[in-house]
């Protein structure tokens, strides 16, 4: 079973693709590159740049827009958003953009209607935070990073 809902998206830039799905049912809508000038950017090895998509939406409330890596850009070309998943809470209103991080050896280029970026929505959960002396134990207790592997 899918479940649709209605996103408003306004193009900023001249150029600027709206965000497409790749498949029937695929999870993530593809982000697209909005480069003006020469319509391409380098990005060296081990450097960051910002990458406009000439995209602002309307997320509905009690949905984020989380932004991921496209496989095929991370596997082939080493390219991945540098803070690893973006988050686009449903109050912001203004231009959508990818930080790109080239993790290889070899200068890559992005070209202006590019796949850069998959954006995935998805509902959340907010806390109202309490502050107690004691929490409730556990089998785990405070045991750390590896901690449930280890024999």
């Amino acid at each position: 079973m899918k479940n649709t809902v209605k996103v408003n998206a306004k193009k900023l830039l001249n150029g600027a693709t709206m965000p497409t799905y790749g498949s029937a049912y695929a999870a993530g809508a593809d982000l697209y590159a909005c480069i003006e000038g020469e319509g391409k950017i380098t990005i060296l090895p081990h450097q960051t740049v910002l990458v406009h998509t000439g995209i602002a939406m309307e997320i509905p409330e009690g949905l984020v827009g989380l932004v991921y890596a496209r496989s095929g850009l991370a596997s082939k070309r080493n390219l991945a958003p540098a803070n690893k998943v973006g988050v686009i809470d449903s109050d912001y209103r203004g231009e959508i953009m990818v930080a790109l991080h080239n993790h290889g050896e070899a200068a890559q280029e992005i070209m202006s209607g590019e796949r850069i970026a998959q954006l995935v929505l998805t509902p959340y959960v907010t806390a109202e935070y309490q502050e107690v002396s004691e929490l409730s134990a556990t089998v785990r207790g405070e045991g750390g990073f590896g901690s449930t592997g280890t024999k």
